[in-house]
């Protein structure tokens, strides 16, 4: 069966019919400013309304307040919360139990011993995901960690991984690290925050989808 494919950072309607067409089961949406795929709240709310029942969505923030979050919400209405900042288990929990949604944590990798970290979000976390460490960005970076890392882990949680995917590597990566799911950004542009269709159409492609 193959893993479940993520695509980060759209911002149009073409990419995100391109990438539901290819058979991608989850939809990234970013509000975080620094980022070129950067969405206002109100653009990340249309973006979710084109997506509708057809895929997930994934809203992507960073080491956001609470009221940002709660407004963040309330506009998007997304499946799932992505967190790739500083936050805390502490934290994760008390927005999963007051918003009832899906919450994903991005981490890093950079050691075993950084990965046997993931531990610390068991219980509170739906999805690990593996992605390089944070650059001038937390994420989307264009740059792979060494999957070897995880080979013999053994995962209390799902999980997937990010991190320099493209079309030419995924099928590697997917049978090196057996990943349940897959996320991709830079690898799927033609430049920075500027999805390409026929990437995301190889991206699926290689991936098995």
């Amino acid at each position: 069966m193959p893993p479940l494919v993520k695509i980060c950072g759209l911002s149009n309607a073409q990419t995100i019919d391109a990438a539901i067409f290819g058979g991608a089961t989850h939809i990234g949406l970013v509000h975080f400013a620094p980022s070129p795929r950067h969405l206002t709240l109100a653009k990340a709310a249309e973006m979710r309304a084109v997506v509708g029942p057809r895929a997930k969505v994934a809203l992507l923030l960073v080491n956001a307040a609470p009221a940002l979050i709660a407004e963040a919400i309330a506009a998007v209405q997304p499946d799932i919360i992505q967190f790739h900042g500083a936050e805390t288990p502490d934290f994760m929990a008390q927005v999963k139990q007051q918003s009832g949604l899906e919450i994903w944590k991005a981490m890093g990798l950079k050691s075993r011993e950084n990965l046997n970290d993931s531990a610390q979000y068991q219980g509170i976390v739906d999805r690990m995901l593996f992605d390089a460490p944070a650059q001038a960005l937390p994420g989307g970076n264009g740059t792979r960690f060494d999957w070897s890392l995880l080979q013999g882990h053994r995962h209390q949680m799902d999980w997937g991984i990010a991190g320099g995917l493209s079309p030419a590597n995924v099928a590697q990566a997917i049978a090196e690290t057996h990943a349940p799911l897959v996320d991709v950004s830079s690898g799927v542009e033609s430049e920075a925050g500027v999805k390409d269709v026929d990437k995301i159409a190889a991206f699926l492609k290689a991936a098995g989808r």
